[in-house]
């Protein structure tokens, strides 16, 4: 399968690299060529009429199968949120649920630009065969806890999953530390030795949490006792990381580990404010996340680009502090980094054609002083034209071009979230 898209302004997020205007060439879901005036008999053509094209949005840390949970149980501080609402929930779903679920957070994520997400959940059967009906692409991510999943299941996923499709991957984590035993995590390491493969988690996402990890493991928080159990060893990373200190930002520099910010849920949350602007000037790899849909609730990338940004002007009390080019770039090139897409960070001949298209003919994205910036300060979900995962469009013109219709996904979202409800009533 081959498209040409005619006469885009591109956005490629390659360093230095200006915004131009060309066509773009794509054979088999990867960039073969870029130029003017292109002659080539694809299978298909798509006039961009002069709007903005740029690498897809990739949302690297949520919960696709939550969408169960959006608006059941807001206003709550995070541990009760988890203990008290969330995890007895999520002990009653079902085969098959998952599935249901996750297909209607994957009609959410195309709406927003979003390519590719870093879901992690268990069950992750559920979300490879969703994403690779839907066409979407997926990165999972094990969850092991005390209670959900082992390190040995996660290893056979890991060798099972991996290599097999272009859209779904697989990738080695824990929950948390405060949902692990030493054991557990000591035998999660292993595995990642085994396999020189990164390891991911919930890290440092409260200060009760920061607290409560120094208290039980000497004196060290979550990051220093993971990089302790040689759980960074090979990399990877963590989510949220509000409660970091400069040494945790050194230790995660040392290891090459992502630090991928949930702006959105950690203020619904109360949680606080990362300190990105200090991360960046370290030199750490940043990306957005959505976190899941139950603490969130929405799974709006342009609303995640522009909190990132002013809650951190808020923060250190700068206007100037974290530029949107700086949330633009971990929204598409740094999420890829450490979701492991690299191979679809930059709109560039040799990348795979994970792609946006913004339609720059919306009034909010007008004049054009400044397109980037337009993006990240006064964007929304309305203005993308069209989400493309691997050489294929899957939303255009607020429509989904997928194998099932975006009617009957909801319903059966809305009927599973309805039995689920029913199940924890009568618990």
């Amino acid at each position: 399968m081959s498209i040409l898209l005619k006469d885009a302004r591109i956005l490629s997020m390659v360093p230095g690299e200006e915004i131009y205007r060309a066509d773009v060439y794509i054979e088999d879901g990867e960039i073969k060529q870029i130029g003017k005036d292109l002659r080539f008999s694809p299978s298909e053509t798509y006039d961009c009429e002069g709007n903005l094209l740029l690498p897809g949005f990739k949302n690297a840390h949520t919960h696709s199968p939550m969408t169960f949970a959006r608006s059941f149980s807001d206003d709550l501080p995070l541990q009760e949120w988890l203990f008290q609402r969330i995890f007895p929930l999520e002990d009653l779903i079902e085969p098959g649920d998952q599935y249901r679920l996750c297909k209607l957070a994957i009609l959410e994520y195309l709406t927003s630009g979003i390519t590719a997400c870093f879901d992690m959940y268990y069950s992750p059967l559920e979300m490879a065969r969703a994403s690779e009906e839907l066409g979407f692409k997926t990165v999972l991510l094990g969850t092991v806890t005390d209670e959900r999943e082992s390190v040995g299941e996660m290893v056979d996923y890991y060798k099972s999953i991996n290599g097999k499709s272009k859209l779904v991957s697989y990738q080695l984590g824990f929950h948390a530390e405060y949902t692990c035993s030493e054991e557990v995590l000591r035998e999660l390491s292993k595995a990642s030795h085994e396999l020189k493969c990164p390891v991911y988690s919930h890290t440092s996402e409260t200060k009760k949490e920061y607290e409560e990890c120094r208290a039980r493991h000497n004196g060290m928080n979550p990051v220093e006792y993971a990089e302790h159990l040689g759980l960074l060893d090979y990399g990877g990373g963590g989510f949220h990381g509000v409660a970091f200190s400069p040494s945790d930002i050194e230790i995660y520099k040392k290891h090459n580990c992502s630090l991928v910010s949930c702006p959105g849920s950690n203020s619904k949350l109360a949680s606080g404010i990362a300190p990105l602007l200090e991360m960046e000037r370290a030199g750490l790899n940043l990306a957005l996340g959505t976190d899941g849909p139950g603490s969130n609730n929405g799974l709006d990338f342009f609303y995640e680009m522009r909190l990132a940004c002013v809650l951190q002007k808020l923060r250190n009390g700068d206007p100037s502090a974290f530029k949107g080019t700086s949330a633009l770039r971990a929204a598409c090139v740094g999420g890829a980094i450490a979701m492991g897409l690299a191979n679809a960070k930059y709109v560039k001949v040799g990348q795979r054609a994970d792609l946006v298209l913004i339609d720059l003919n919306r009034p909010n994205m007008r004049p054009f002083n400044d397109l980037a910036n337009n993006l990240v300060y006064s964007g929304a979900k309305d203005d993308v034209k069209f989400t493309m995962v691997e050489g294929k469009i899957l939303y255009a013109d607020h429509k989904f071009c997928l194998s099932q219709t975006d009617a009957s996904i909801i319903e059966e979202a809305e009927r599973t979230t309805q039995n689920l409800k029913k199940r924890f009533q009568k618990a």
